[in-house]
């Protein structure tokens, strides 16, 4: 059982400190973009990139590349991918999701199985391993904070336009196509980075229930953005504890965290 002194002395390891860094950081941008995907019902992005990275990460472990950079090139390149499908093809934006996401989660499986002696490898990013991050994934999981946060605040109103009412933001003459990929484009970056805190297969939850639940509450748009991030990053400091002091899986704790706060949210909005 946890008392004081097993509390400061979680907090003296280097390695804790890295993972509440990184995880609640990561948690700020996934939760702000996740309000502006599930409003615009395009939610299962997160989920979609997740796999393409799957193809990158197989991809950098076969030839010596480092995973996070390969599962980043190849994030980027499937994000436009579907943009341009979806344009191009006038298919629904879930369909072009499956398509690209489901080629290149079959490119990454295939070079597994061609491949030996990377299955432990594999398993930490599709589970996570967030108390096995590196100082360097620290700063880049700041950096991307940053970014999306910057980014959001600057382009906010284009942002909140595009999202309620697309068909009158073209009219008014905003660049939809600009925003959409500035969108898709963060995302990526986003997921990649969340690789280490949830896993591939669950980093999307990240993106999907803070900013569903904080829509449960009918706030204001500006406070359903920051009661997402407050969602996402306590979810993820007692996500880290929990799994701390009980041995739980990391990533397995913030989900069911973030589920339990969504299931609340449901019942706060009926009563």
């Amino acid at each position: 059982m946890f008392t004081l002194n097993s509390i400061i002395e979680m907090f003296a390891y280097g390695f804790m400190q890295r993972a509440y860094i990184a995880g609640m950081v990561i948690s700020i941008p996934c939760a702000l973009l996740g309000v502006f995907l599930v409003l615009r019902r395009f939610s299962l992005l997160g989920d979609g990139i997740a796999h393409i990275s799957f193809g990158g990460i197989a991809f950098g472990l076969l030839f010596d590349v480092i995973p996070f950079v390969s599962a980043l090139i190849f994030s980027l390149l499937g994000a436009v991918s579907i943009l341009k499908l979806k344009e191009r093809s006038m298919l629904y934006g879930d369909t072009a999701i499956g398509i690209i996401s489901h080629a290149s989660l079959g490119i990454g499986i295939f070079i597994v199985s061609i491949a030996s002696g990377y299955n432990i490898s594999i398993i930490s990013y599709l589970f996570g391993s967030i108390l096995a991050v590196r100082v360097w994934e620290v700063y880049i999981s700041i950096f991307i904070a940053l970014a999306v946060i910057i980014l959001i605040t600057v382009y906010y109103m284009d942002l909140f336009y595009v999202t309620f009412d697309e068909e009158s933001a073209l009219a008014s003459g905003i660049n939809i196509r600009l925003i959409n990929y500035f969108i898709v484009i963060l995302t990526a970056f986003t997921v990649v980075c969340a690789m280490k805190v949830a896993g591939l297969l669950l980093a999307s939850a990240l993106i999907i229930f803070p900013a569903s639940s904080s829509l449960q509450l009918k706030l204001s748009f500006k406070r359903t953005l920051i009661f997402s991030c407050l969602i996402g990053v306590v979810t993820v400091f007692f996500g880290i504890f929990l799994s701390y002091f009980f041995s739980f899986e990391p990533s397995g704790s913030i989900v069911i965290l973030n589920l339990i706060i969504f299931l609340l949210s449901i019942l706060y909005s009926k009563l």
